[in-house]
């Protein structure tokens, strides 16, 4: 059975890298921008009667930094959920300009709505994963998109503000995207969904390494404290002495406990 590609204006079959998933670049349009998207299927969406749930993966980084993984995606999509990564604006071919969390974040509420329109996802069960920079894109997808299940956000980034105080070699990038946060700082605080927690409706999930030398653990503290003065209901999972990148039996291990997490919100 092929997929059914009616949501996207292109889909491209790619090389298989974890068995038992397909592998697709997707086109779509988002602000009449034309678009891309990884996109990650197991099997079992192929079979007769399959209803999946899914998940709207927020990719960390910009251009060929944190660029959406095969192999990552494949995993996750090995656990029973379609996975739909945005390569955002201006990114691998991309129309537009990725802006760092600002009208990019476009993309990922129109990829939610690609999500929706698929045949065998379950419109009961997306729910959006940030890493890194798409910890921003994920919680203002939790705000924007009607029926987000849940919300993960691993080692992301809460605070904008924070982001150019701690990361020296970033602030060439941002100074450039988005302005010095003293004399644009409505733009840096646009691009803080600290802002705007209150505004989430769905459950979220913290996960951060204690030692974390890209996006310091106080990020995950900020949004914790947030959630918690909001009423929001949340989890916080410190993984002590993890950093940026979880390797070895942390990230198998969080990715699976992840997954149960994710299924207990069904």
């Amino acid at each position: 059975m092929q997929l059914d590609i009616s949501p996207f204006v292109a889909c491209t079959p790619e090389e298989t890298v974890y068995p038992g998933v397909r592998l697709y670049t997707v086109s779509y349009y988002s602000q009449d921008l034309l678009v891309k998207a990884a996109l990650a299927v197991p099997e079992a969406y192929f079979q007769e009667g399959a209803c999946l749930p899914a998940l709207l993966y927020c990719r960390g980084g910009i251009k060929g930094v944190g660029r959406v993984r095969p192999e990552r995606i494949s995993q996750m999509a090995a656990f029973g959920y379609v996975i739909l990564a945005p390569h955002y604006r201006g990114n691998e071919g991309g129309e537009g300009r990725d802006e760092f969390g600002g009208a990019d974040r476009h993309d990922v509420f129109a990829a939610f709505e690609m999500l929706r329109s698929m045949e065998k996802v379950d419109k009961g069960r997306i729910s959006v994963y940030g890493f890194s920079r798409g910890g921003v894109m994920a919680l203002f997808a939790a705000m924007e998109c009607k029926g987000v299940l849940s919300c993960v956000v691993w080692s992301g980034v809460s605070d904008m503000f924070l982001t150019y105080e701690e990361r020296v070699d970033l602030r060439r990038m941002l100074r450039r995207i988005i302005g010095h946060p003293r004399k644009q700082e409505d733009a840096y605080r646009d691009r803080t969904p600290l802002y705007r927690i209150d505004e989430i409706s769905c459950p979220v999930l913290i996960i951060h390494g204690t030692e974390d030398e890209n996006v310091g653990v106080e990020h995950a503290h900020k949004l914790a404290d947030a959630l918690t003065r909001a009423g929001k209901p949340y989890e916080k999972w410190l993984a002590q002495g993890a950093s940026h990148l979880f390797v070895g039996e942390d990230i198998e291990m969080y990715t699976r406990k992840m997954f149960a997490w994710l299924d207990a919100k069904a």
